[in-house]
């Protein structure tokens, strides 16, 4: 949730944003309720005032006088009470739509305002035609979507022989990678209930993207983020202790409810899907440094597998609804003739801490401040799969492996 003294102070500059970000989202009508919440307490703590000082006064004697007032303030108490209540749950569902506000040197637009700000390696050229990676893959016998379908559903993938090797060790290489550059290993449960995903700002919003176990109150996560935010949740943080750099290796769920073209088959876009995460809680001051810090994390994986892409600073409209501020990292796809995003690495700000009430203390006697939060995909799993097959395929349908992979434990199985 975004800073209500903001929106109460700089109203202005603070809609202006929302906007920008979001041209949907009714920013004033947020900052209306806002003000109309406040005034109507206001109204019904008077009112309660003057409620007790009539009782004060009835122990000395209830007169007629005494009796009408308290009648009238009564029914008045009542009505403004049943008002605030409707106000405030008015304001509520608002405010939790409300988006994180974004970092006012973004540019305007949406995705085709984004802005490539490096890229690495280029584009690998072959001297025959090259295939997709479904094809590849089916060849190979890694992959049988026919009996994910069949046990599942669409859109799910079922892993075959040295797919799987593939798999873990990738995850193996990430995971080390990660360690290096400061970020503890976590498993976290992969099942949280409603307030979890409320803290991580998926619900209400995004609530029909997540798959529900009804039953119990339980969903799946639809990133590992969600646990790794709800892990200090409406705790104080020694500031000695910041910043907390966390890593998860996580099977990741989401509905994403609707159709995809022909271009999206195969692994490109899933329902289940593997990602290593990594996850920083800092001090606002440090949240730059700490950005980069990931970006410059998750691209070392990408250079170590010799794979080109490039880095988009994502524009006001593209960024998630939690960000405020995301550096996309798209790698480059021969067989989808097009870059695909493999990893977004994004500034929180103190979005997700005020809905989870994440503080710290810079010293024992120091007033609590909220921590701000930075997540990044470090990497998606099965589009770096695809990244791999569609880049070293050989002319015969075989996959020639980079070394840091396949010297991995795995492969000696």
């Amino acid at each position: 949730m975004i800073d209500l003294t903001l929106l109460r102070e700089k109203s202005a500059e603070t809609i202006a944003l929302l906007k920008k970000k979001d041209p949907s989202f009714d920013a004033q009508k947020l900052h209306d309720l806002d003000a109309s919440v406040r005034k109507i307490r206001l109204d019904v703590e008077s009112l309660r005032h003057s409620k007790n000082e009539l009782a004060q006064k009835a122990k000395a004697g209830i007169t007629p006088e005494i009796r009408e007032q308290s009648i009238v303030i009564g029914k008045q108490l009542k009505q403004q009470e049943e008002s605030l209540e409707v106000v405030e749950k008015e304001f509520m569902d608002l405010y939790l739509a409300c988006p994180n506000l974004i970092d006012a040197d973004l540019p305007a637009g949406g995705k085709e305002a984004n802005k490539v700000i490096k890229t690495w390696g280029e584009k690998k050229h072959f001297n025959f035609t090259p295939k997709n990676h479904l094809e590849l893959g089916t060849k190979l016998g890694w992959f049988d979507f026919e009996a994910a379908a069949v046990m599942t559903g669409s859109q799910f993938a079922f892993y075959k022989k040295d797919a799987v090797k593939l798999m873990y060790n990738l995850t193996m290489l990430m995971l080390k990678n990660n360690s290096k550059y400061g970020f503890e290993m976590m498993l976290p449960p992969y099942l949280v209930n409603e307030k979890s995903l409320e803290v991580a700002s998926n619900f209400p919003k995004f609530k029909d993207q997540v798959y529900a176990v009804q039953e119990d109150g339980l969903y799946l996560i639809p990133t590992s983020e969600v646990s790794l935010t709800n892990l200090y949740r409406n705790q104080i943080i020694p500031g000695d202790e910041l910043p907390l750099r966390m890593t998860s290796w996580t099977s990741c769920f989401r509905r994403e409810a609707g159709g995809y073209g022909a271009s999206e088959r195969g692994l490109i876009r899933i329902h289940q899907f593997e990602k290593v995460e990594l996850y920083t809680m800092c001090k606002p001051a440090e949240a730059r440094e700490e950005q980069d810090r990931m970006l410059a994390c998750a691209e070392n994986i990408l250079q170590t597998l010799g794979l080109h892409y490039r880095v988009s600073l994502l524009a006001a409209q593209d960024c998630s609804f939690p960000s405020a501020r995301t550096y996309d990292i798209e790698v480059w796809l021969p067989g989808q003739n097009q870059y695909y995003e493999v990893s977004s690495v994004s500034n929180c700000t103190d979005f997700q801490a005020r809905r989870g009430m994440i503080r710290f203390k810079e010293t024992p006697d120091s007033k609590p401040e909220l921590v701000y939060t930075l997540n990044g995909s470090s990497l998606a799993l099965p589009r770096l799969m695809v990244a791999l097959l569609e880049v070293y395929q050989q002319e015969d349908g075989t996959v020639a492996l980079p070394e840091c992979i396949t010297k991995q434990s795995v492969f000696e199985i």
